[in-house]
């Protein structure tokens, strides 16, 4: 009887949201401007505001290990090949070290994948060691701040702590040589070791091309409450179950499997785009860490992002209004998450839905070939340039030091 009762609830709430959406959505616009500072903040021009200098480097640190592996421009983590491309073409590069206001250091870490397609963090401290030592012996800015001018791309799953695996992630902690740098990093959690201050959270790297060519037309009613697919259990690496996302992926997989509000699986289907775009709710839930690229598509899509990810710090929080487009549910509460998304208004549904439809919205998630304005790469120019001017601290009195250059573990200090 209770079952039957909560069907007759999802078709009556769908019913309702989609006329309500008819009404209201579908005949007015279908986007709503970004009000506030967060608005104003998404739409700046980075351009004029700094001046970056990329060094070059052999290209053992780039361009070789890309041509080693091509499935390395298609993962997540490749907003630091993308980075390095956008740079060199863009209009706030100058080839002048001397009236440079940060500096980048172009070292492909992420690239070095297992026959299934996973990244191995294991050699990337020992290279980025290894680039260090080599930009600080032959030029000399980074010496007269120890890195505090300099930024690095770390789209690890725990940044520059360089590990998949959170224990293993905290003990070894930020490489040392790091500490003074400025982090640009997918990785996003408050108070914790992997995350320093002062660093720019952007998002994973997601094909804006393929996901292009997956749109529907835009009036497709969203049909579906609550969509997820992914897995609930690594079984592989954590076959207690107790450790992979916190639990919180079993507490979903095992409160609402049979409820007809949630359309979950572990099977990934090649109408996964297009369900999303049929969706109302995406759970966008931590894994081994706690970001993902659903967060990304789920905005791309429309789909109002349900995150589960206790402390997370979301990509470029100072511009995207992240509580007006999205739903924050604690890991805790993962067992109500029903009566949760059941409860909110239909109106606000709709309004977060208007956000979303907001094309800078969008385009701030991407990494797009050719560059556009507004997009991820000029967020994260955005963010260099709110730091500026440099703190005087940034820069070191002659023959002051502050790097401990043997600190970290004995597999790291190993030439690369």
């Amino acid at each position: 009887m209770r079952s039957w009762s909560r069907g007759i609830f999802v078709l009556l709430y769908l019913a309702l949201l989609l006329k309500i959406e008819g009404l209201k959505f579908h005949r007015s616009e279908h986007t709503e401007r970004i009000s506030g500072s967060a608005g104003d903040v998404l739409e700046d021009n980075p351009v004029g505001r700094l001046k970056v200098f990329v060094y070059e480097l052999p290209s053992k640190y780039n361009k070789k290990i890309l041509q080693k592996d091509q499935r390395c421009l298609n993962h997540m983590f490749a907003a630091e090949i993308f980075m390095h491309r956008f740079l060199l073409s863009s209009a706030v590069r100058t080839f002048n070290p001397e009236e440079a206001d940060w500096f980048y250091t172009p070292v492909y870490s992420t690239c070095d994948l297992t026959p299934n397609g996973l990244p191995l963090p294991f050699k990337s401290p020992r290279m980025m060691r290894s680039a260090i030592q080599l930009i600080s012996s032959n030029w000399p800015y980074w010496n007269r701040t120890e890195g505090a001018d300099h930024f690095f791309i770390v789209p690890h799953d725990f940044g520059a702590c360089f590990h998949y695996q959170e224990e293993k992630a905290i003990e070894r902690g930020i490489l040392p040589l790091l500490q003074r740098a400025t982090l640009v990093q997918t990785f996003g959690q408050r108070n914790h070791v992997c995350l320093k201050d002062g660093s720019i959270t952007i998002p994973p790297y997601a094909p804006p091309q393929k996901m292009q060519s997956h749109l529907i037309p835009p009036d497709t009613p969203r049909s579906i409450f609550v969509y997820f697919r992914g897995l609930f259990y690594d079984v592989g690496n954590d076959p207690e179950g107790g450790y992979y996302a916190r639990g919180a992926r079993a507490a979903v997989w095992e409160n609402f499997k049979n409820n007809p509000l949630f359309d979950i699986s572990t099977e990934h289907p090649t109408t996964y785009y297009e369900n999303m775009q049929r969706a109302i709710f995406c759970l966008c839930p931590l894994g081994w860490a706690p970001w993902s690229p659903r967060l990304v598509e789920a905005v791309i899509f429309g789909c109002i992002p349900v995150i589960i990810a206790d402390d997370i710090v979301l990509p470029f929080a100072d511009a995207i209004p992240w509580e007006d487009i999205g739903v924050f549910v604690a890991e805790k509460d993962v067992p109500n998450l029903d009566t949760i998304l059941t409860s909110i208004r239909p109106e606000e549904i709709l309004r977060k839905q208007r956000l979303l439809a907001n094309p800078s919205m969008k385009q701030a998630m991407l990494f797009p070939t050719p560059a556009q304005s507004g997009d991820a790469f000029h967020q994260i120019l955005n963010g260099l340039a709110r730091k500026l001017p440099h703190d005087k601290s940034t820069y070191l009195k002659p023959g002051e030091k502050s790097l401990n250059w043997t600190a970290g573990p004995v597999g790291d200090l190993k030439p690369w």
